[in-house]
């Protein structure tokens, strides 16, 4: 599925908005010694996510090999809302916020597969990498276009709570 031509661009579907993953399992040695998933893995699990949405992007480990281009996240800002357990499914649902030639701004809610309960969220920016250079660069024209079109599709559906927080002490 990780395709980089115009052409197998032009003829794959979009993913659905919001993009969801995989049903992805936690893995033991993920758990700390809260019996919980330690936190450095929650970034894991949508991490993952987000590579699978790449791949419809067509931004995936062959538009790199092929065309020495990638991503790069330049800012992460989780939230810890319910401990996930060993043996929780999760599923983690992502949206394509905006764009423009050379960021991606997304949001992922990361959930509990069969009881739907929210666990985390993540608002990321991630930057377009020339790999060549190792400098941030614009996408090409063909995965711009992509993006746009996925972007516009993730605008039309309602958007989840909590974009753009920010870390800061509560108010009393």
């Amino acid at each position: 599925m990780d395709m980089t031509t115009a052409t197998a661009l032009k003829d794959m579907p979009l993913p659905p908005a919001p993009f969801l993953s995989s049903v992805m399992q936690l893995e033991p040695q993920w758990i700390d010694y809260n019996g919980h998933l330690n936190m450095a893995y929650y970034n894991v699990m949508m991490d993952r996510a987000i590579d699978q949405l790449w791949l419809h992007l067509g931004i995936g480990p062959t538009y790199m090999k092929e065309r020495d281009g990638s991503t790069f996240t330049a800012e992460c800002h989780v939230r810890y809302l319910r401990e996930i357990h060993l043996g929780d499914p999760v599923q983690v649902s992502v949206w394509l916020l905006a764009a423009d030639e050379k960021r991606l701004h997304t949001f992922e809610e990361l959930r509990h597969a069969t009881e739907g309960w929210l666990s985390a969220t993540s608002e990321n920016i991630t930057l377009h990498i020339d790999m060549t250079a190792r400098k941030v660069a614009p996408f090409p024209s063909d995965i711009r276009a992509r993006i746009a079109a996925v972007a516009e599709a993730h605008a039309a559906v309602p958007r989840p709570e909590g974009i753009g927080r920010k870390v800061t002490m509560p108010v009393k």
